[in-house]
């Protein structure tokens, strides 16, 4: 068998099994998270949520939970093996301010602590 042959049945192969991976995966809801940043905002956006009213004065709950989904976390001011919550900090951009949002990321829920904008 000749090497042009090998590779034509190799891509052959390779492209039947991406047209199966992507005919089962495609209804399903698949992520990778595989980093520490989307594995904390993957643990983060699962639980419910609970705001003090000083952060729903500021903002409403939807773009808070934007801002969690989209953001970045800066483990460097962060806490994560506190007990019995860790704190995170998350980063973001809303209005071209940059916005610093603190959670508690606890077992059952999260809280989100503080909130501050810098311009």
């Amino acid at each position: 068998m000749k090497l042009i042959q090998r590779i034509g049945y190799y891509l052959g192969g390779f492209s039947i099994g991406l047209i199966i991976l992507a005919f089962f995966l495609s209804g399903k809801k698949t992520s990778c998270a595989y980093g520490p940043e989307a594995r904390v905002l993957k643990n983060i956006n699962s639980k419910p949520f609970e705001y003090s009213d000083a952060i729903l004065s500021a903002l409403d709950t939807t773009r808070i939970n934007e801002l969690l989904k989209t953001g970045h976390v800066n483990f460097s001011k962060s806490t994560p093996r506190q007990t019995p919550c860790g704190i995170y900090l998350i980063e973001n951009e809303l209005d071209n301010k940059e916005i610093e949002i603190s959670v508690a990321n606890c077992d059952s829920l999260v809280k989100v602590l503080n909130f501050s904008s810098e311009e």
